[in-house]
């Protein structure tokens, strides 16, 4: 699946439209979490019936086309499965049960509902919530694709407006010839990341240099009074902050992932669990404002995409090891040189990284990904004010290009 996003241009009537659709989408999926809470066992089938039901019951339902109310019903059950699957496989810790929606941020159409003009550039919206014709602004080429590839169609509200998103069944692979290079790659705080061959790549902390405008914006809310007009603007005005920071740090993560893997045959890299890492409270912010997980989002999409083989291997040991000899050297995080008995003196990531590449080589390693979902990927929709966490705001877009 290939997501294509543009820019919804309307007017504010239709915003206004857009929002009561997507304020629907919400209350549908929120009944079928409560149905499933009062009676547990049932499946997809019964809340698929408990959508006719709710679209009998209430007329603002009936307004949203079913096939979005369909959508929000599998949303509804994707969270029950994922929870009934984490507790099958006994992870440790909270296995994620399913939570009301309190802000959603999209609804979701399927192949009904819309209707693209023959130009490919208007999008119109054939359900009774008032939406009608809202033009599309971006650099994709609709016209390049066939009608019946478009499985999905998204409607996202933003700090910065609205969007349109198309999900597109088609592959989205480049034959590109082989390098004859294998990297190894050992993120960090110091610098992004360092490869096997002594390489290495500035951290651009993006957070820690828009903060100050952050803290500015944060205190014009603080000032507001509740519920007013002006605390509605500067929290959207906090929000586009919030928002700008996470792009950026979203396509440096892309632009270096790409980079990576078009100069290499084999990329090898951690196998981080950053969920876990952030409970280090000393340094969650700095972990955070790498980027660490968009990063190898980004690796194990354009390894696919470019035919390069990715693996993930343990990060056990990879810091301590000797890349000389073997011999086990303990280091605390100050300690940014690796200097072992045998001699061998290195940068201590330079030194990770070549662990890294031998241990990819040596075995099969994690081969594939944990990260891509084989459907189409739709990220957080909006900036959560006041939260920099693991995955606030992606692209909505597998490589969404610049409005």
């Amino acid at each position: 699946m290939l997501v294509l996003e543009f820019k919804a241009k309307g007017k504010a009537t239709q915003y206004t439209a857009i929002d009561e659709a997507i304020r629907t989408a919400q209350f549908v999926r929120n009944k079928a979490l409560r149905f499933w809470m009062d009676n547990l066992g049932v499946g997809q089938k019964q809340l698929y019936r408990l959508s006719k039901s709710l679209r009998e019951e209430f007329s603002f339902v009936k307004a949203l086309n079913s096939s979005a109310c369909q959508a929000s019903i599998e949303r509804a059950y994707s969270a029950i499965a994922r929870f009934y699957s984490n507790c099958k496989k006994s992870i440790p810790g909270k296995k994620g049960y399913p939570k009301f929606q309190k802000n959603c941020r999209c609804v979701e159409y399927k192949t009904s509902g819309w209707v693209l003009s023959l130009n490919r550039k208007q999008i119109t919206f054939t359900d009774k919530k008032g939406i009608g014709k809202v033009k599309l602004k971006g650099t994709w080429d609709l016209n390049y694709y066939q009608l019946d590839q478009i499985k999905r169609v998204r409607l996202v509200r933003r700090a910065d407006g609205y969007y349109v998103q198309f999900l597109v069944n088609t592959e989205d692979k480049v034959d590109v010839g082989l390098t004859g290079k294998m990297v190894g790659l050992d993120v960090g705080l110091l610098e992004f990341y360092t490869d096997s061959n002594g390489h290495t790549e500035p951290n651009p902390k993006f957070y820690r240099n828009g903060e100050k405008r952050l803290k500015f914006r944060q205190r014009r809310v603080s000032r507001k009074k509740k519920g007013s007009a002006n605390r509605k603007r500067a929290i959207n005005k906090l929000g586009r902050v919030h928002l700008k920071i996470s792009r950026q740090r979203e396509e440096h993560a892309k632009r270096m992932a790409r980079c990576v893997i078009q100069s290499n045959d084999l990329v090898a890299y951690e196998d981080l669990r950053v969920k876990n890492l952030v409970k280090n409270h000393c340094l969650a912010k700095s972990i955070n404002d790498a980027g660490w997980y968009q990063f190898r989002k980004w690796l194990e999409h354009f390894g696919i995409k470019f035919g390069r083989i990715t693996i993930a291997v343990s990060p056990a040991y990879t810091s301590q090891e000797c890349s000389s000899c073997g011999t086990l050297i303990k280091k605390s995080l100050s300690m940014r040189t690796h200097a072992c008995k045998c001699g061998f003196v290195l940068d201590r990531d330079w030194n990770a990284a070549i662990n890294i590449l031998k241990l990819a080589l040596s075995t099969t390693g994690h081969v594939g990904t944990w990260v891509i979902d084989p459907n189409a990927s739709g990220d957080s929709t909006s900036t959560r004010v006041g939260a920099i966490l693991l995955r606030q705001v992606e692209s909505l877009s597998e490589e969404s290009s610049p409005l």
